[in-house]
């Protein structure tokens, strides 16, 4: 049950979506070359790339993981977020490896690299970070269509036509305006989300009533509700891979990064930075509460998974126009997550890996052509694969798994790149090699019914920790095994 009404509540939902697609076409105009569509001409201020990046950061998908995560864990759920803020602030205060980067010129991470290292290491650190960044954004729309099925009230065998609709609108903006049309998208997104979130997290406290929420998870989890240490289920292993995780997200994520990339300058870059901090408290604790409202509120037998806890709770709990209104909000963070993710991996495709062809010297019109084509096949790739693909942990457990596949690589290199000048080549290839070696392992393991049994056992987050630290040893066995000329 859900208390949608079409006549009213989808009503909302058109008129946004009308909007967003009409101001998406229209900045189509100003987009004259490949800078322009990647970077939109390295000229976004600091207010417009925060309401971008805070768009770009909340979508469904990230909602959902986080309502998971307060569902099962309770506050301690929320670690994510404090991470995640002192990771941000403390980059952008220090300028740690954002001022190196910026000053090099580089337009993409890889780009760096190869400044500090080689061409070859470019093309394979670029390769590792499109296929994490893909199978990152695979279950993006079989998330967002899980949550209008339950929310809406569609029928289950409409998910894969909401997808599909959902992910063509996205294409058509993001193809023809690119960066610039995903700027402008996203303030208006980001001024529909924080209406619909506050809204939304408003009834959800009242109803469920903080005193019993405390009361609920305290009976639940006892100090694990509030303490992640003592959690039976998360505990130092999983907070260090938390950690390590967010803080390479913050470092060598190319959605986040491009942010830094196309700000005016250093300055701002790191203003932009140390802002957000606090942004991604409020981002997990948000959904956090909802889905511990969803504990709370919801009878025993009604949740089935998990993940599904918080929709349905808005469903049966929020009023018509209010739930339109929240729809509509959960929309525009969706629409923004997928526009943003869409331009950051078609940007490192064109930039870092098909420059083999087009060398800087195609025309205008011609990179711009072959930018908008590369959109569109990711968004092909993302439309099939979050059809077929099995989710075997929680949400938020993969999101961060399979971004190690290049995560771990990244930030070993660039941190390396940046302050050790005996980091060789040869120790950057053997990084990218074992930090991805364990994560591939693991998720091709993890189809094969035999060795099922094993990679339960070991668990993701063992591996994911066990990735970051080959990545170290790698790069520091390589470059003393096979330093660079200019370091002997």
């Amino acid at each position: 049950m859900t208390n949608f009404i079409i006549g009213i509540d989808g009503i909302i939902v058109l008129i946004y979506i009308i909007i967003s697609l009409c101001v998406g076409i229209h900045i189509r105009k100003y987009v004259r070359n490949a800078k322009d569509f990647i970077l939109a001409n390295q000229s976004v201020d600091l207010h417009s790339g925060l309401a971008s990046l805070a768009a770009t950061e909340f979508g469904i998908i990230t909602c959902m993981a986080q309502a998971q995560l307060g569902y099962r864990y309770g506050f301690s759920g929320v670690t994510v977020g404090i991470l995640l803020c002192f990771s941000m602030v403390i980059i952008g205060r220090t300028g740690f490896c954002i001022q190196p980067l910026r000053e090099s010129g580089a337009l993409t991470l890889p780009e760096f690299f190869e400044k500090k290292f080689s061409r070859g290491v470019r093309y394979a650190s670029s390769i590792a970070m499109v296929i994490a960044g893909l199978l990152n954004m695979g279950l993006f729309l079989r998330s967002g269509g899980d949550f209008l099925v339950i929310v809406v009230g569609l029928a289950p065998g409409l998910l894969e036509i909401t997808m599909t609709i959902l992910l063509i609108i996205v294409l058509i903006y993001t193809m023809l305006g690119g960066l610039l049309s995903v700027l402008v998208t996203d303030y208006i997104q980001f001024i529909f989300m924080s209406i619909g979130m506050l809204v939304a997290t408003g009834f959800i406290i009242y109803g469920a009533g903080w005193g019993n929420m405390i009361e609920v998870l305290t009976e639940t989890y006892g100090a694990g509700a509030f303490n992640p240490f003592v959690n039976d289920e998360l505990g130092y292993q999983w907070v260090l891979f938390t950690g390590m995780s967010v803080f390479s997200t913050a470092l060598t994520f190319q959605p986040v990064i491009s942010r830094s990339l196309a700000s005016k300058n250093t300055a701002v870059a790191k203003k932009l930075y140390e802002k957000m901090g606090l942004f991604h408290i409020v981002r997990s604790l948000i959904p956090a509460l909802w889905g511990i409202g969803a504990l709370v509120l919801l009878a025993p037998g009604v949740v089935d998974k998990p993940i599904l806890a918080m929709p349905i709770l808005l469903a049966t709990l929020l009023p018509v126009g209010v739930i339109g209104l929240l729809v509509a909000s959960m929309l525009a963070a969706d629409m923004s997550t997928m526009s943003s993710y869409l331009l950051a991996w078609s940007s490192l495709l064109w930039n870092d890996i098909l420059i083999v062809f087009h060398k800087d010297k195609w025309s205008d019109k011609k990179a711009v052509a072959a930018n908008r084509l590369l959109v569109l096949a990711i968004g092909i790739f993302v439309l099939f694969y979050g059809l077929w693909y099995p989710l075997k942990a929680d949400l938020w457990v993969y999101l961060i798994f399979v971004g190690r596949i290049s995560a771990s690589s990244a930030l070993v290199i660039f941190i390396t790149g940046c302050y050790w000048e005996k980091a060789s080549t040869f120790g950057a290839y053997l990084s990218i090699i074992l930090g991805a070696a364990g994560p591939v392992i693991y998720l091709i393991a993890e189809l094969i019914p035999p060795l099922v049994p094993y990679t339960e056992m070991i668990g993701p987050i063992i591996v994911g920790n066990v990735s970051f630290a080959l990545a170290l040893v790698g790069m520091v066995i390589g470059s003393y095994t096979k330093p660079n000329l200019q370091n002997v």
